[in-house]
């Protein structure tokens, strides 16, 4: 198993991308706590055509400037003033195109991530939702504009079998209009 290549994520079809990440896994490295988990929800986000992206219609703010990197970089924000969300920005420099991270499976690390969320969650529970993702994994702020190549977080190409994968639309996007309805949210099915 190996590091996922940074131009995996230069791809410009950011749906293809959101699927192609089921099944892969990824570790986050905190102060020497190895944690990972198999992604198995994502959303797709298409940059400035898209009404639910936070770079739609070019929108550029300190925030969202890291849209704007080449793929294979951390976008992190906090959304409620609570959760930390966790995308991938994908496609090449300034095509702000980028995957949510919705859901995983633990593979690792266990104690790490039970400690972090609470011992009386069930271990199917603890990685379910994207708040939830970040908060098992140990993702924040510190991992915003990061690569995943770095010590701190990267992604193994563990997804060698045919994938059965359920389309929905995203979540949580009703002021995106016609955009909150199209399929752009993927599960990896079992």
């Amino acid at each position: 198993m190996s590091k996922l290549p940074l131009d995996f994520f230069l791809n410009n079809n950011v749906q293809e991308v959101a699927q192609n990440l089921l099944g892969q896994t990824i570790y986050t490295n905190i102060n020497g706590n190895i944690s990972s988990a198999m992604i198995i929800e994502t959303e797709a986000y298409q940059g400035p055509e898209d009404k639910a992206s936070h770079a739609y219609n070019n929108k550029r703010t300190k925030r969202t400037e890291i849209m704007y990197k080449n793929g294979g970089c951390c976008y992190i924000y906090i959304c409620y003033g609570i959760h930390y969300l966790f995308n991938i920005v994908t496609n090449k420099i300034n095509i702000p195109h980028a995957v949510l991270i919705r859901s995983g499976k633990v593979i690792s690390g266990l104690e790490y991530i039970k400690k972090r969320r609470g011992n009386h969650i069930p271990n199917s529970k603890l990685l379910q939702g994207p708040g939830n993702f970040t908060k098992g994994l140990g993702i924040d702020m510190r991992f915003n504009g990061l690569y995943l190549d770095k010590k701190q977080i990267w992604i193994k190409n563990t997804s060698t079998v045919k994938k059965q994968i359920i389309t929905a639309p995203r979540v949580g996007i009703s002021y995106a209009e016609k955009y909150a309805l199209l399929p752009w949210r993927y599960i990896l099915k079992n």
